[in-house]
């Protein structure tokens, strides 16, 4: 005889999910600070104030029940998203700006939680690298941890030339597509310090971090397995078919994925209950196309990363994916009366 009904489970609040999903990207900032310094840990705080004020104002601006909505961690959430998106030595300012545009303009403005139809973090990411590419573009060496130095950059005067160094996607895109002789993958990574065994020298780890923190949520079920598998898998299939065909002009399916915001992606961001589909076929067709796209974007575009114009791309298609993706009533045929 069963005493207690183990057949409903208590929905979890949004206080309860924020909070396991800033939980699950600390593996991957442990990382983070391990490689490039603890200037990452800067850049969160920065975000989490600015975050923090921008949603409280607008929440009394709108007479809305400031500590209810500031105290439920999603805008702690968009504060991260975009500090791990951001070069951490970036200047202090384009953090803070990059958050309020996010938190006040895509999310308040279009009616506030659950009512922004593009993700916050993308979207001011798409906005600060095309008003500001040279700062976007600033990302310090493996290796270079030194914290006042670091503070120095992001609160001082920007003496860049000896502490940066390209991505591995920008070194990647900028040498294939900029050479003035035929460059193979063989002679790029051979000749450049920025490149790992998988991927990007220190950001492999840090991917890493970020897909140990998406199983536990996996596991938690704070999210389902078929946007981050949808994404990865297209992203993979697509890098590798490329591969095989041309193996010394198109990097292979690990760099894709442990290189730059895939692993982010993919568990965080393309993840998102607000801006993305919510049918299962929905979310697998959504997720696959932010995964094209990103290769696409990647490969023959003009930015080195393009998770973020992925998504917001994917954003656009989100109420027509979900209009011709409706399971049938319960009860009905599919384009029946019953």
């Amino acid at each position: 005889m069963i005493n207690n009904s183990p057949y409903f489970r208590q929905p979890a609040s949004v206080r309860s999910v924020m909070l396991r999903v800033l939980l699950a990207l600390v593996p991957g900032i442990a990382a983070y600070s391990h490689f490039f310094g603890p200037a990452i840990l800067i850049q969160l705080a920065l975000a989490s104030l600015a975050a923090l004020a921008g949603e409280a104002l607008l929440l009394r601006l709108r007479k809305k029940p400031v500590w209810l909505f500031v105290s439920d961690g999603s805008a702690l959430v968009t504060a991260w998203l975009i500090a791990l998106t951001f070069p951490p030595i970036a200047p202090w300012w384009l953090i803070v700006v990059a958050t309020l545009f996010a938190i006040v303009v895509v999310k308040h403005l279009y009616g506030g939680l659950g009512q922004n139809p593009f993700n916050p973090a993308m979207a001011a990411f798409a906005l600060m690298i095309v008003a500001y590419p040279q700062l976007m573009s600033q990302w310090p060496a493996a290796g270079f941890t030194d914290f006042h130095a670091q503070l120095a950059l992001i609160f001082g005067e920007r003496h860049l030339d000896a502490v940066t160094m390209a991505t591995p996607l920008d070194a990647l895109r900028t040498a294939l597509h900029s050479a003035e002789t035929p460059t193979t993958l063989a002679a790029i990574f051979g000749g450049s310090q920025s490149f790992g065994v998988l991927g990007g020298k220190g950001w492999e780890w840090v991917a890493a971090g970020y897909l140990l923190g998406g199983a536990w949520l996996l596991q938690q079920r704070i999210i389902t397995w078929h946007m981050p598998a949808a994404f990865l898998a297209v992203l993979a299939l697509t890098a590798g078919a490329f591969h095989l065909y041309n193996p010394e002009q198109f990097a292979g399916p690990l760099f894709h994925l442990f290189t730059g915001g895939a692993m982010l992606g993919a568990f965080f961001i393309v993840t998102d209950p607000v801006s993305g589909a919510t049918t299962p076929r929905g979310k697998l067709i959504f997720a696959a196309g932010i995964g094209l796209l990103t290769w696409i974007i990647r490969s023959f575009g003009a930015y080195p990363d393009g998770v973020a114009f992925a998504v917001l791309l994917a954003n656009i298609c989100v109420p027509l994916i979900d209009m011709y993706t409706q399971p049938p009533v319960f009860g009905h045929k599919k384009g029946g009366d019953q």
